[in-house]
């Protein structure tokens, strides 16, 4: 399980409905479908660590491992 939370870079604060995708490295790893950060800025996807891209609302916002829970500033 992979936690990606968007938050606001000048007021600290989640935000809402941004979607959020993840590409992993790798031949047959591929990208994840989108889902949408919920009330708490959050968006989770049923997907095994490593190592990619996290994209929000199609731009890239965090390079390198992926695992746990990600903190993500826009």
């Amino acid at each position: 399980m992979v936690t990606v939370k968007v938050v606001w870079r000048d007021t600290g604060k989640p935000v809402k409905g941004s979607r959020v995708a993840i590409g992993f490295d790798g031949f047959t790893r591929g990208v994840t479908d989108s889902e949408y950060t919920d009330e708490d800025g959050e968006a989770h996807f049923d997907a095994e660590p490593g190592t990619g891209e996290v994209y929000v609302d199609g731009s890239t916002k965090h390079r390198g491992r992926i695992s746990g829970r990600i903190v993500v500033y826009i």
